[in-house]
């Protein structure tokens, strides 16, 4: 029981420090919702698109990360988006609040191809607290330390830039997150990275899509990220496949593959998805199996989202209309 606690705590740490003021990443952005990793995609699409996660990491066991998060995005004009991001992580003692406001321009390469050129930018607002409230002695530490004595509280603000390329079925996307330095609060006696800054890289291909002759949609996609603070690295390989019926609605399935880039027949998670899409609603499920040492004291990782598409206009630009064909 004590080697789990150690073991258990370790892996806490290790996720407070490579997200803290970062936006946790699972397979959110799977569920119909690229906005989650970058800008760029605001006002890609028909609608105001509105998306709440609900996330649950290492089910089973105490104080695991959990995380809630809400996101929309909406056509400005015809060659413009706007979009806001909001979230709340704890992760024991950790609680990592925030807010993201993202505006992206979409560009014209050429038409006859269907090459197009996005640009985005995201302002930061993040806060991370120390809750002390469930601090409690133990047997080793029979007195909470005196210096502290209210909830440490630490605020950054920071950018986010990205790019994105499309061409046809073909999609690349670059984000760049965090790019300033933080600020450090040297009152604190505990270890702050000071390097926020990460790397998204998501690449992929669809084939098929809806039409008269076609129902089916398949997307190979690769989900890349980088972290500064200490040099780590993982990728995630994902497969998906959505079945259209009537009025565009559809059902969709998938199945995604995470490993550390140093260990690809290592796996941190591997798990399904599934999700459909009725009228304006849009309902997605992700599980998480996790592969480590701790696949044994939980049940695993569950990514919940629920969203509605509203106020529909086709865009007049090639730039920011669906690829789904009327």
């Amino acid at each position: 029981m004590k080697k789990l606690h150690l073991l258990t705590l370790f892996l806490s740490l290790s996720y407070s420090y490579s997200q803290e003021l970062n936006l946790p990443v699972f397979t959110q952005y799977l569920a119909d919702n690229n906005f989650v990793i970058s800008p760029t995609y605001a006002g890609i699409g028909d609608n105001l698109k509105l998306r709440a996660n609900g996330l649950t990491q290492w089910v089973g066991i105490k104080d695991a990360p959990d995380n809630q998060s809400f996101y929309g995005d909406f056509r400005l004009g015809d060659r413009s988006g706007i979009g806001l991001s909001l979230y709340n992580d704890k992760n024991g003692n950790t609680i990592q609040t925030g807010a993201k406001f993202s505006f992206a321009h979409h560009l014209i390469l050429d038409i006859p191809t269907e090459q197009f050129l996005s640009l985005g930018l995201s302002y930061n607002i993040n806060t991370f607290r120390i809750d002390i409230d469930n601090f409690n002695t133990t047997y080793d530490n029979p007195v909470i330390d005196p210096f502290i004595t209210d909830d440490r509280k630490a605020n950054n603000n920071n950018f986010d830039v990205g790019l994105l390329y499309r061409f046809k079925n073909y999609f690349l996307s670059i984000n760049a997150n965090n790019i300033l330095p933080k600020k450090i609060d040297q009152s604190l006696r505990i270890f702050e990275p000071n390097m926020l800054f990460n790397m998204q890289v998501f690449t992929g291909l669809t084939f098929g899509g809806y039409s008269k002759k076609n129902e089916f949609e398949f997307e190979s996609s690769l989900f890349f990220q980088y972290f500064a603070s200490d040099s780590r690295s993982s990728s995630d390989l994902n497969i998906k496949i959505k079945k259209y019926g009537r009025d565009e609605n559809y059902f969709w399935g998938g199945i995604s593959y995470r490993f550390l880039n140093d260990q690809f027949f290592k796996p941190l998670n591997i798990g399904p998805m599934v999700g459909f899409k009725q009228s304006i609603f849009y309902f997605g499920y992700a599980y998480q199996l996790t592969t480590n040492a701790l696949s044994a004291y939980n049940s695993g990782t569950h990514v919940v989202t629920v969203g509605v598409d509203l106020l529909r206009g086709v865009s007049n630009c090639a730039c920011t209309k669906s690829r789904v064909k009327y």
